[in-house]
């Protein structure tokens, strides 16, 4: 029996998947290399040495995806488009072979009834502009702006929404100042320039689509930030890594302010990448945030004099095969707490990412408990005032989850990599039927 969430009129179900996880066909039809193509290169960085190379052959297996997404009755599909495959080197002419193929996927999209969502940035920067600086420079930002328009000028009449970035936050975390993600660097708080020029390059690019008609919305890992304990050390920790993983990336884009990161030894210029000028451009209105969430943090006081917190374990919850911790009304405490942070400048919120990793299973009671919880969660967070607009869970199909290869599955769908054969798991079922009892109503 599937449960009836009580969530508004217009409310949008999609799935969420990202170019480099599922398409493969990375030296097909004048793909530039991208930093993920060379990270996996390195022994070592990926579990057992996978890569995307192949993934879930999207590339050529689209019609077969698209088919199981209108099989689950979605109004939208949250996608990513490969930037090495649009403009191979990150400078110039778009690839018109690139271009195509998401011409192809839009179309099809659009005639199973289902609204395209493209992300324009999933973590997969051309390798050439990584070997010029990467995101740490500033040159990177107006690189994505020219890009940006060269996709909305062959896409732009049938997509009325975009997704500049996924995840700037664990993008400038993981890739740049720990180096366990593409592209593999530990600048450790030298990495805050990868940060703020992505968020640079957003608010060029959304003012560039806003110009011509267009919705825009950004998603970013977010997470309800715990405290160890009521001491005012790890109180002070909780308040230093909030300021960290939610707000750095939050504040700027609705208040158009940096936090107080005086904990790091900084202020408000992070070292003096930020001009004068820059917050302006990157607080653009935005249609939509979007909120990816998996889990609280919770955190103590600092045991490494680098940095001014540690994380701390969350006990006594269940784990995804992962090790996550599965809390879903951290969801809605997330939710209720951004809406008592922003009040009138929240934009309207959509969950781009929600959804766990389990074993191979078909049979996914797991995967269904999670949905189920959080979307519980969604709907008390709606009751409670907070402005939800859609719910996009991660992910459609099981995928390559970076560097931890092809051993963590997340999708409502099976594949088989060996033959890539797609089996919809009782989690798929659910779904569409969550789905349409909603619609019905």
């Amino acid at each position: 029996m599937v449960t009836r969430f009580d969530l508004p009129a217009g409310f949008r179900w999609g799935v969420s998947t990202a170019a480099y996880q599922i398409e493969g066909a990375v030296d097909e039809d004048g793909r530039g290399r991208s930093v993920w193509d060379a990270f996996c290169e390195r022994p070592g960085a990926v579990k057992d040495g996978e890569s995307g190379r192949i993934a879930c052959d999207h590339y050529h297996r689209y019609g077969e995806d698209v088919e199981l997404m209108r099989g689950l009755g979605l109004d939208g599909y949250r996608f990513s488009i490969a930037w090495p495959r649009v403009q191979p080197t990150g400078r110039g002419a778009a690839n018109p072979a690139g271009l195509a193929f998401y011409d192809r996927l839009v179309d099809e999209l659009l005639a199973a009834g289902i609204t395209p969502l493209p992300t324009l940035f999933h973590w997969d920067l051309p390798q050439e502009l990584e070997e010029g600086g990467g995101w740490p420079a500033r040159d990177t930002a107006h690189r994505f702006v020219e890009y940006t328009e060269l996709v909305a000028d062959r896409l732009g009449d049938r997509v009325p929404a975009w997704i500049t970035l996924n995840e700037p936050f664990v993008h400038m975390v993981f890739g740049y100042a720990l180096g366990i993600h593409a592209p593999g660097h530990a600048m450790m708080l030298d990495a805050l320039p990868a940060g703020h020029h992505q968020l640079l390059g957003h608010g060029l690019a959304a003012a560039l689509l806003r110009e011509r008609g267009h919705q825009v919305l950004i998603a970013n890992n977010l997470t309800p930030v715990w405290a160890a304990t009521d001491s005012p050390a790890d109180l002070a920790a909780a308040e230093a890594y909030d300021a960290l993983h939610n707000r750095l990336f939050t504040d700027p884009l609705l208040l158009a302010r940096y936090p107080d990161l005086s904990a790091y030894g900084l202020a408000e210029d992070l070292g003096g990448c930020v001009r004068p000028g820059d917050l302006d451009l990157i607080a653009v209105p935005l249609d939509g945030l979007g909120v990816n969430y998996y889990n609280p943090t919770r955190i103590a006081a600092p045991t490494d004099p680098g940095l001014p917190f540690t994380e701390a374990e969350i006990e006594n919850v269940p784990r995804t095969a992962f090790g996550w911790p599965v809390v879903p009304d951290g969801l809605r405490e997330l939710l209720v707490n951004l809406r008592a942070r922003y009040g009138d400048a929240l934009p309207p919120i959509t969950i781009t990412e929600n959804g766990c990793s389990t074993d191979a299973t078909l049979d996914d009671r797991f995967r269904i408990d999670y949905l189920s919880g959080h979307l519980t969660a969604l709907a008390q967070a709606h009751a409670q005032g907070v402005d939800v607009r859609g719910y996009f869970t991660w992910s459609l199909m099981d995928n390559f989850e970076w560097a931890e290869g092809y051993e963590q599955r997340f999708g409502l769908v099976h594949v088989d990599y060996a033959t890539q054969r797609r089996t919809p798991k009782a989690s798929y079922a659910w779904y569409r039927d969550a789905i349409s009892s909603h619609h019905v109503g």
